[in-house]
């Protein structure tokens, strides 16, 4: 058996989804080869995988779905991966894709391993056997986070009375190497600047070729993912390198209303290359960016706590991403699928609480002046990415009619999340208007687990919206921390929408439009 080589992984599979190991399906043994060690063995076209069972539920970990980038493939789309006759290990989780920004107990560990790209599949059966198919992408501001964070595990079995599904998690390129445009680069081929959304459109050409073989149905696949995981759903529902790959679409939380133009990210470019000593726009500077080392680039990424002034994320490239998403909505320039998507009552917490962790210890509340700092930051200057600026006194206008009040704190999550949520419902409009079947959906538990410690002022049962992946989808992110029983009932009526939205009959749920 082939044995890959991998960093180690400390992701913590907290057992907060535990309502989908009451009962596991029988498993379809015969429908699979065995290794040596008595695992599953499934022949991909790429080659066989050698898996294990735990709790009913079959997990393949560490499958390579494109060449490492590395070398002269770093800052290139994904290449196809060698071909291999003998069954890889497919046990464990592979490598974390180079990041340094984990924003304390949010994401991490820091890696430095760019040969990355590596997707899990988790299901409950073997063969043909139609099931749907939920392609899920972690969340981190496209700068961190791993697959290993969320066991898929839980989400195959569709909980207590759900409806069993084939669940794909994937790691995809980050920061500096996953979304990067400079001239010497994009001058190679008509493909770049979007390598993390390249990435996880050849994830979807990986399950249009294997789902059938662990009991998918590659007609019936599902994209979605949390938070920078929602923006890239978003970005492949413009892209038409995505067209019938997937065929629904789940946004947590928000719909994808923005992002950075081409102009904006050729800037940050150019000047991470400066900096990095690699000046100029020929194939010269190409090669001297290929030859920095993964430290070296995260060092331009940013800091534990915060981005560089380099990063861009996804952009508007003119081929992968053609358009803006406002463009998209409102000309009908994307995959028309139905689509679920919504917010928590206070997603603004979950920023508040990173501010307020990296003050400590101890940690410390904002103060009425950083409020009024911040709102006049978010209201002075352009209204989204490459868009108009706001009105001259916007900001005054947001500070007369919201002041910082006794707890700066607790308004400054008011007047962060009620915009969000507003532009949530226009999205939602904009599609259900095109036709789409839209299902929209607000998340409000008071006493929802938190990723943060007890800080002052922060109202920890205000639920961040990463906060909601410890019981809601295929997911038990890392730092669950006993999840009480009465969670549970709420985490499979969850489960049970979203297993309802990929079954064929789905569209018939109520729905905006």
């Amino acid at each position: 058996m082939i044995r890959q080589t991998r960093g180690v992984s400390n992701a913590v599979l907290g057992a907060v989804l535990a309502f989908g190991m009451a009962s596991g399906p029988a498993l379809a043994a015969d429908q699979s080869q065995n290794s040596q060690q008595g695992g599953p063995v499934v022949q991909t076209a790429e080659g066989p995988v050698a898996g294990l069972v735990n709790n009913g539920v079959y997990e393949f970990k560490g499958i390579p779905y494109a060449a490492p980038p590395v070398g002269e493939l770093r800052w290139r789309p994904p290449q196809p991966v060698a071909h291999w006759q003998e069954p890889l290990d497919a046990t464990t989780f592979a490598n974390t894709c180079p990041q340094v920004t984990t924003l304390g107990v949010f994401a991490g560990p820091a890696s430095i391993t760019e040969d990355c790209l590596y997707l899990n599949v988790f299901t409950t059966r073997l063969g043909s056997g139609g099931l749907p198919v939920f392609v899920w992408i972690h969340g981190g501001g496209n700068v961190d986070g791993e697959s290993n964070d969320y066991d898929g595990s839980k989400l195959a079995t569709g909980g207590p009375s759900g409806t069993p599904v084939v669940v794909v998690t994937l790691n995809y390129r980050l920061g500096l190497f996953g979304f990067l445009a400079h001239p010497a680069l994009d001058a190679e081929g008509p493909l770049f600047g979007n390598y993390g959304i390249m990435d996880v459109q050849a994830v979807l050409q990986w399950v249009k070729r294997n789902a059938a073989r662990f009991g998918g149905n590659p007609n019936n696949v599902t994209l979605g993912g949390q938070s920078a995981g929602a923006t890239d759903t978003g970005a492949n529902m413009i892209s038409p390198l995505s067209a019938g790959l997937f065929h629904r679409a789940i946004y947590e939380s928000s719909p994808l209303n923005s992002l950075q133009p081409l102009s904006i990210g050729l800037t940050r470019g150019m000047n991470f290359a400066t900096a990095a000593g690699c000046p100029g726009e020929d194939s010269t500077t190409a090669a001297c960016l290929r030859a920095l080392s993964a430290p070296q680039i995260l060092l331009f990424q940013g800091t534990a706590n915060a981005n560089g002034p380099y990063v861009t994320g996804p952009m508007v490239d003119g081929s992968v991403i053609p358009v803006t998403p406002i463009t998209a909505w409102t000309t009908g320039q994307f995959n028309h699928i139905p689509v679920m998507g919504g917010n928590v009552q206070d997603e603004g917490n979950f920023g508040i609480g990173i501010t307020e962790y990296f003050t400590g210890p101890p940690q410390v509340p904002m103060t009425a002046e950083q409020y009024t700092a911040a709102v006049t930051a978010t209201y002075t200057g352009p209204e989204y990415p490459g868009g108009p600026n706001y009105p001259a006194g916007t900001a005054d206008k947001v500070l007369a009619k919201y002041p910082p009040g006794p707890d700066p704190q607790a308004t400054y999550d008011l007047v962060t999340t009620y915009p969000g949520a507003c532009r949530n419902r226009h999205i939602d409009a904009l599609w259900a208007q095109a036709g789409l079947p839209v299902y929209a959906y607000e998340f409000n538990d008071q006493n929802a687990p938190y990723y943060f410690p007890p800080m002052p002022n922060l109202r920890c049962g205000e639920a961040p919206p990463r906060r909601r992946s410890a019981y809601a989808t295929p997911e038990a992110a890392e730092s669950a921390r006993g999840v009480p029983s009465s969670y549970l009932p709420i985490a499979a009526r969850i489960v049970r929408l979203e297993m309802f939205l990929l079954s064929p009959h789905g569209v018939n749920l109520v729905r905006m439009g």
